[in-house]
């Protein structure tokens, strides 16, 4: 992508290196975003290095396993934070890294601010992006890496730990490239977007009225329709920048194709599972980043699909 000399977005608080300490916050209530199981959002395979360790993430889906707040406990809490990042503490490649999340962030700001206004949404008002290394607080509870970027509706921010980008290499043969960042941080906006326009919520309620397999589909449209607003967000973004290189969107889509519920859990156990996914096969994910990025139009809606087969 070209990405030189654009803005960076202010919105970002970068808790890398720092210890943090947590205190019970009043009241409670339920957990307002869906994250499916700790597949990660945009999670990758193996155990080693910090990563995901998908044996134990299959077991999670096939044993039951629900969203975030099941993983963590169901808690909210506030956390408070000890000293300054550093930034000479990190590497070259960790500060362009973060460099790109900002400049992306920046982007996400100003495509949903114009689609918003042109579509009569109401005002969008931007997320917060929450840089952490090891583990994380937010409003949705207490998370460690391995759960990959995820978004909390909670506090309206998304979390990343920017060593995943090196284990999406690594682990999943993902070639990295800005777009295929991108797209991970887009992925995460897109849930911002679904909680503004009270999809998220009304899934959430959904989800708890019917049997587990009716829930994990539900899941799967919000995480399909997220992949969508993706799509929709590289749209803008190329029309009004003209920012994507050659193989850029061919990047983002193999990311899509590695991030697939069919494709992890063949890797992990060698066979799929299909009333466990959660969160959409490679082919489906696939095509609702690509369809986003081709039309860029907000009537669409993966919940519009009567035929869950149909998706």
């Amino acid at each position: 992508m070209r990405l030189k000399g654009r803005r960076m977005s202010q919105n970002v608080e970068d808790r890398r290196g720092l210890s943090s300490g947590t205190k019970a916050a009043a009241g409670g209530g339920i957990l307002a975003v869906i994250i499916g199981i700790v597949m990660s959002l945009l999670g990758g395979g193996g155990s080693g290095g910090g990563g995901i360790d998908l044996g134990q993430v299959i077991g999670a889906i096939t044993q039951g396993g629900g969203g975030l707040g099941d993983i963590l406990g169901g808690k909210q809490a506030d956390a408070t934070y000890e000293g300054e990042t550093d930034p000479t503490k990190f590497t070259p490649e960790e500060q362009r890294l973060d460099t790109v999340c900002r400049i992306i962030l920046g982007s996400t700001e100003d495509v949903w601010k114009q689609v918003f206004r042109e579509n009569n949404l109401g005002e969008y008002t931007n997320p917060t992006l929450v840089l952490f290394t090891n583990s994380v607080q937010s409003a949705c509870g207490t998370a460690p890496s391995s759960v990959g970027p995820f978004y909390c509706s909670g506090d309206q921010k998304l979390y990343i730990d920017l060593s995943f980008f090196t284990q999406m290499k690594q682990q999943l043969g993902v070639e990295g490239n800005d777009f295929a960042y991108a797209y991970v941080i887009a992925h995460e906006i897109g849930h911002h977007v679904e909680y503004l326009t009270g999809t998220l919520q009304k899934a959430h309620q959904d989800m708890n009225k019917v049997n587990k397999t009716k829930a994990n589909q539900i899941s799967v449209r919000l995480e399909l329709l997220a992949d969508y607003y993706a799509g929709v967000w590289a749209h803008y973004e190329e029309k009004n920048n003209h920012s994507l290189e050659y193989g850029d969107l061919e990047r983002g889509l193999e990311l899509a194709q590695k991030i697939g519920d069919d494709w992890l859990q063949k890797q992990a156990t060698g066979r799929a599972v299909e009333e466990s996914f959660t969160h959409g096969t490679s082919a489906q994910r696939k095509r609702w980043l690509n369809k986003g990025f081709q039309t860029g139009d907000m009537r669409t809606s993966t919940f519009q699909i009567a035929n869950y087969e149909d998706l």
